[in-house]
């Protein structure tokens, strides 16, 4: 395994559009991320945010902190998923009066988020809840947000464990657990400086997290794909889409296999692409943000909800062209052929549509595709519904959604 690390490190930028984040890889993280807040950054006051399963699990928190040593503030284990607001003010409370210069990340997408808002915060003079909520949203959908906000200043280093991607954007998603249970997003405006992947790191991932967020980054290039708004992601989410579909398989048939582990990292770059140029994604992410603060998993969300919106949309006559599209490219590839070929449920000569093949994959790779299966009840609906259609990405879904009705048939049809 050892044999897939090259003799040098490759650092670029991940974008071709933008300078932010350099993606970096071929080298073991400690050490890469050593060289880069030494030489690049010139921090010498690193703040570690790592995840707790890691620190239990393995020793490769330990390992960065033997790497980081004398260059370390600070360390704090564990963010609950989906990014608790108030454990942020934790975090918040403990880097106060270090003067931190860089923050590190290691871990998943709540990890990530977590240290996105703490710079955030840091950059604003907001330490408590109340103040967080000032920071958050547009006024539209927040009259509580402060007329002016200032950029985040202190670096921001992410080595990710799952492939939910949001360490290659500057928006961060945080839940209000005190009150409403709503996730809001926050827009700092500012990318993380610097991803380092690894691929011998995310062995350690569990595979139903491995798999389901990366089921998240299928549901990032499905919906920039099925978008009646599309800007210039189209080709890399078509190119995103077919490397994730391929390495997760592939992860399924040998978790070791480091090259599948990689090639699942690099469609999720080509997935950031295309939802970094702007395109309006749809009701797939606007019920997973909102699915989170009920306990499902971040990628669990987009398992559940992505083949029930096709499907709604397709009713409605919405993206019928887009969704051709899609459907047609995904139906090229081998490894797609191969599960239609294997199901009895498909026939040569069947009218094939995206949410039914989406339904496949999803399947094929063990996740879940009910709400009942990741213990959300019907008698959450109401709720849940109220809070989706307040969501950012509900109002750009292909088929505008306006009613709680609509909302509640996507909802009816996977519980």
């Amino acid at each position: 395994m050892a044999a897939w690390f090259r003799q040098d490190e490759i650092c670029e930028p991940a974008f071709q559009s933008k300078a932010t984040p350099l993606v970096s890889y071929g080298r073991p993280f400690p050490e890469t991320c050593r060289r880069h807040i030494v030489n690049d950054f010139k921090s010498s006051r690193v703040y570690l945010i790592a995840s707790a399963s890691l620190s239990r699990n393995s020793p490769y928190v330990e390992l960065l902190k033997d790497a980081l040593k004398d260059l370390l503030s600070g360390v704090h284990i564990g963010i609950s998923p989906h990014t608790p607001i108030s454990e942020v003010v934790d975090i918040l409370a403990k880097v106060k009066d270090l003067n931190i210069d860089c923050i590190v990340t290691l871990g998943a997408g709540s990890i990530t988020d977590g240290a996105k808002l703490v710079r955030f915060a840091l950059a604003n003079d907001a330490w408590s809840e109340e103040e967080l909520k000032t920071l958050w949203g547009g006024k539209s959908v927040n009259p509580d947000k402060r007329e002016t906000l200032h950029l985040p200043t202190i670096p921001l280093i992410c080595i990710p464990t799952s492939l939910s991607g949001g360490e290659y954007q500057a928006i961060a998603g945080a839940t209000d657990m005190s009150g409403t249970k709503a996730k809001h997003t926050y827009e700092p405006r500012r990318d993380p400086e610097l991803v380092i992947q690894d691929p011998q790191l995310c062995t350690t991932t569990p595979q139903k997290i491995w798999l389901s967020s990366g089921v998240r980054a299928i549901d990032h290039c499905v919906e920039t794909l099925c978008s009646l708004q599309r800007g210039h992601g189209d080709e890399m989410a078509r190119t995103g889409l077919q490397k994730l579909v391929s390495g997760l398989i592939r992860c399924t048939k040998d978790p070791q296999d480091l090259t599948a582990r990689h090639i699942c990292q690099q469609g999720v770059v080509e997935a950031m692409c295309a939802v970094s140029c702007g395109t309006p994604l749809g009701a797939s992410h606007a019920i997973g943000h909102q699915l989170g603060p009920l306990g499902v998993g971040h990628g669990e969300t987009s398992c559940v909800a992505l083949p029930a919106v096709c499907k709604f949309n397709a009713r409605k006559n919405a993206n019928i062209k887009e969704q051709q599209g899609v459907l047609n490219l995904l139906t090229k590839q081998p490894e797609v052929q191969s599960l239609l070929s294997s199901d009895d449920k498909f026939t040569p000569d069947q009218k094939l549509d995206l949410g039914d093949v989406l339904d496949l994959i999803i399947r094929r790779l063990g996740m879940p595709r009910s709400l009942e299966a990741v213990g959300v009840g019907s008698d959450k609906f109401e709720e849940l519904a109220v809070n989706i259609l307040h969501d950012l990405w509900i109002r750009t879904n292909a088929y505008p959604i306006t009613r709680k009705e609509e909302v509640l048939e996507i909802l009816q049809e996977v519980k």
